[in-house]
């Protein structure tokens, strides 16, 4: 069986799904995404995806770019799955290196993946010279049958709005979302200052669910957000909840992210996802409180280039 590695196209869009539902089935997957996530990357990005084919059948992707937002220069990323019953075929390590040969002529200097916390997943990154960083959790929340906390009475000031209520003037939802952003636990922190950009890649991204993304908005301005991304069918996933710095400590987060929940429920979302990273203990305890348990950990790793 010959295995090739060659560029994403439109067609894979099904196919790089399945992958990566099968080696990763906490994340919210569509193919109207993965095609937007291509042409919508910015140009700095220097965006590929690799898809791995064993006799016309794909088996293995791979995200890789330049993490262009983030104010240290020369980080690259290359997140790459396998489908867990083609393993062992060499699809992961031809990925691997094209992708790392890519971010090399881009002016990388250090590459950052994800790897699922098994011992195979660890020993392959590690034979191929990555270091293990950080860890981070996927957590999962039964929406069909698991209780949620009651809706609470909202506090003097305070009220929940939907991002759609923001459709003609989004700005603030990216004023707000950058801020939490800076202050998310990350070795590759990013610092969201282009709102052309947000608009083209976050904003407009199909994944979004605008009526389902809650903003705790205090004497008129937003404090708070929920962000969903949903397949349009039962799973649903907590892109980012945060808030602004001058609000934090008043359980602002709590009430948008419990009022996108009983949003999505009654929408008929059955399942709800979320990821965190594993020293973020407000954040965990804030999911712990609505019934989320983890499901999965990954660990970042590291690879120095040059």
């Amino acid at each position: 069986m010959t295995v090739i590695v060659r560029d994403f196209l439109p067609a894979d869009a099904e196919g790089w799904v399945r992958v990566r539902r099968a080696a990763l089935p906490y994340m919210v997957t569509t193919p109207e995404s993965v095609v937007f996530e291509l042409a919508s990357a910015h140009p700095d990005k220097r965006s590929r995806l690799l898809v791995a084919e064993a006799d016309g059948e794909l088996i293995g992707t791979a995200q890789v770019g330049i993490v262009h937002d983030s104010p240290e220069p020369g980080q690259g990323f290359c997140n790459t799955y396998t489908r867990p019953d083609r393993t062992g075929r060499g699809a992961g390590s031809l990925l691997v290196r094209t992708a790392e040969e890519h971010l090399a002529q881009e002016g990388a200097r250090a590459v950052y993946t994800w790897v699922l916390d098994a011992p195979s997943n660890r020993a392959f990154a590690e034979k191929r010279g990555y270091a293990p960083s950080r860890p981070a959790h996927f957590l999962h929340l039964d929406l069909a049958g698991g209780p949620l906390p009651p809706r609470q009475e909202l506090p003097p000031g305070v009220e929940l709005r939907t991002a759609a209520d923001f459709a003609d003037d989004p700005r603030p939802l990216f004023e707000l979302d950058a801020e939490t952003t800076a202050d998310e636990p990350s070795d590759t922190p990013a610092q969201l200052s282009d709102y052309e950009d947000w608009l083209n890649n976050i904003w407009r991204a199909p994944g979004l669910d605008r009526e389902l993304t809650s903003v705790a908005v205090v004497d008129g301005e937003p404090a708070a957000f929920s962000a969903a991304q949903t397949d349009g069918l039962t799973r649903y996933m907590s892109g980012m909840t945060g808030t602004r710095r001058a609000y934090r400590g008043r359980g602002l987060a709590k009430l948008a992210k419990n009022d996108s929940l009983h949003r999505a429920r009654a929408a008929g979302y059955t399942d709800a996802y979320t990821g965190n990273d594993a020293d973020n203990g407000p954040m965990l305890a804030v999911n712990r409180w609505f019934g989320y348990e983890i499901c999965a950990t990954e660990v970042r790793h590291v690879r120095k280039l040059g």
